[in-house]
């Protein structure tokens, strides 16, 4: 670098559109700012090569972007817009705070070029035309007045303060205000680089890394390190005094809720749950004082207004969760018991993190201890083992010539960062011997297909419907990432000692060398699980996912059965070409069997969304039994 940077971070930035067919990307690139130039690189600066630089004598124009209602297709939601020469170059910023800092500092830098324009374009040039004004030549003169001095929010430039009077003291600035968080979780720091966190306890962010991890210190600034984001929660809300506490059950569902309240079978047992409406919560009671044991549900309900409050009774209104749930432990007030036993089968376990570090996805093989044989899968043999002798986890031996490792290695790091309670964790690799490692989160009940056979016959229609809503929740998180599975089945999901099922193996299918399993010919490939573009054009979507999780359903509510048992690939492909479906299971109901149907609609566009296919479920299984109330 030519000079002492000014800012640095990673933004996001948009090719440009040469022609008016030109498709549009987006690319994570660091942008650094110095007194002479705009660079751009290809990850960190330090390391990687530089992709383009601007200098900033040649810049006309920096200002925000008027969205206008254009859908942004990237994590980043705040664009703006450096314009020079004959080109505008878009930048996405993750926050309106980061997109005003590079704003105020770029025009700081350029407001003494001669070539400031009078008059800018608000809005996107996409698709061979201005969004705003409509003119179809990209150098068209602006249509809104340029400001150099603010921003197209903020139009005017407030005075500078008045000079202090002689032996007054200086104002002071105003020191940002700290983001404290509070721990939910103990967090052991494995690497020297780690913030070791303890449970209840307040930090301060430093800097938010990525998704998954924060750098943090002390309130009082002793020690500072990474920690895992899903750890930790913003302090000062009803959530975190909610999430401390031992009655809340996060992401548990109706059915799970009364299943536990069922087997612990404990008058006035309850368990405070997150309800189907996102930010609400619902409070599940048993009481054996009706009929052979009843479980009722009522919603928390908040005041309008502020300061809100929450209530189950109007009469009583409480300034948080836990001061109503401490009232109602002594007193019913219209609930058919008291609040008298607190059930969470979750055993505050912690969740899993991305990684067992920041930045660390290359694992030391010598930290692993290898137990016992779980199984053998397409790519090798899976152990239980140990990390560093800690943490238990399965261990996947990748078989000499079972999977194209170099690909697999450059999406690793992507794989690890995908992080969510329904998907079965990728802590890391270990890629520099052979054979290489997988080492992901230990499922201890195992493969769901083994799961519900070896169960048969003790399953309720809504045990089978959770099944199903654990691993739509998993795959609406790929689809919002926009990743796709492309093998999903029961045989690639995994079950927890809590019930719990998880998506495994998502995206490995793009690394198996095995032409019979690749080829929809081969006697291996999923047909049978596969919708028509699959196996007659290999075309990949979130879509196909749809289709193939239709039939994870129909395994799910047939326990366990074979689809389409009695026919061989090929016939299974006249047969779907023809449009014929699976019946509908003993176990589903027709709205069950309907959501199946839709999975298989023959047009990939017709087919629901898995935010649209958890909503659905979500909506059966909180419509069964008693309404809230």
């Amino acid at each position: 670098m030519s000079s002492t940077a000014i800012l640095e971070e990673t933004l996001i930035k948009r090719s440009q559109q040469k022609k008016r067919t030109s498709p549009l990307n987006y690319k994570e690139r660091v942008f650094v700012l110095t007194k002479t130039r705009l660079s751009y690189y290809e990850g960190r600066a330090e390391k990687k090569f530089r992709k383009g630089c601007v200098e900033l004598q040649r810049v006309k124009c920096v200002e925000i972007v008027k969205n206008g209602g254009v859908v942004i297709p990237c994590q980043n939601k705040y664009p703006f817009q450096v314009v020079y020469d004959t080109t505008t170059l878009y930048i996405f910023a993750p926050s309106n705070e980061s997109r005003t800092l590079w704003v105020q500092n770029l025009k700081e830098e350029i407001r003494n070029n001669p070539q400031i324009v009078a008059k800018f374009h608000p809005q996107f040039w996409q698709e061979g035309g201005w969004l705003c004004c409509g003119q179809a030549d990209k150098l068209a003169p602006g249509c809104e007045e340029y400001n150099l001095f603010g921003d197209s929010e903020n139009t005017r430039r407030p005075p500078p303060p008045p000079p202090p009077e002689h032996g007054a003291p200086a104002a002071q600035e105003e020191e940002p205000e700290e983001e404290l968080v509070i721990a939910l979780y103990d967090f052991e720091g494995a690497e020297s680089q780690d913030l070791t966190l303890h449970r209840g306890e307040e930090y301060v962010i430093v800097e938010k890394c990525d998704v998954n991890w924060y750098k943090a210190r002390d309130r009082y600034g002793y020690e500072s390190g990474f920690s895992s984001s899903c750890y930790c929660r913003a302090q000062l809300s009803h959530l975190i005094h909610t999430a401390q506490q031992q009655w809340y059950c996060k992401n548990v569902n109706r059915n799970k809720a009364e299943e536990q309240l069922r087997n612990e079978g404990k008058e006035g047992g309850f368990m405070v749950r997150d309800s189907s409406s996102p930010g609400a919560y619902t409070v599940s009671l048993y009481t054996k004082s009706v009929g052979d044991g009843v479980i009722r549900h009522y919603h928390i309900k908040e005041t309008a207004g502020s300061p809100k409050q929450f209530y189950l009774a109007e009469k009583h209104l409480f300034d948080d969760i836990p001061a109503l749930i401490e009232y109602h432990k002594h007193n019913a007030a219209g609930l058919v018991s008291r609040l008298r036993y607190p059930v969470n089968k979750q055993n505050r376990a912690a969740p899993t993190t991305a990684g067992f570090s920041y930045d660390k996805w290359e694992i030391n093989p010598s930290e692993l201890t290898f137990m016992k044989e779980l199984g053998s899968g397409q790519f090798g043999v899976v152990r239980l083992g140990k990390w560093r002798a800690l943490h238990k986890v399965a261990i996947k031996a990748i078989r000499e010539g079972a999977m194209s490792e170099e690909d697999f290695i450059e999406e690793a790091k992507v794989m690890m960062n995908l992080s969510h309670p329904k998907l079965v964790q990728l802590y890391g690799v270990c890629t520099q011997q052979n054979p290489i490692y997988l080492v992901t989160e230990f499922m201890e009940l195992g493969c769901l297909l083994n799961y519900i056979r070896q169960r048969r016959g003790t399953f309720g229609p809504q045990n089978l419907l959770s099944i199903c809503h654990d691993i739509s929740q998993g795959m609406q998180y790929l689809e919002e990432n926009h990743f796709i599975h492309r093998d999903l089945a029961a045989r690639n999901c995994l079950v927890n000692d809590s019930h719990v099922v998880k998506v495994s193996d998502f995206g490995m299918a793009r690394y198996v060398i095995d032409d019979q399993y690749t080829s929809s010919s081969g006697a291996k490939f999923p047909v049978k699980w596969s919708p028509p573009e699959v196996f007659n054009f290999c075309k990949y979507s979130s879509k196909s996912d749809v289709w193939s999780f239709g039939v994870l359903m129909w395994e799910v509510f047939t326990e366990g059965k074979m689809p389409f048992e009695k026919n061989l690939n090929h016939e299974v492909v006249t047969m779907v070409t023809q449009g014929y479906r699976l019946y509908r299971p003993k176990m589903a109901t027709p709205y069950i069997h309907d959501i199946m149907k839709l999975c298989w609609q023959e047009r990939p566009e017709e087919r629901p969304s898995f935010a649209q296919i958890s909503m659905m479920i979500t909506d059966e299984i909180e419509a069964d039994g008693l309404p809230d109330l």
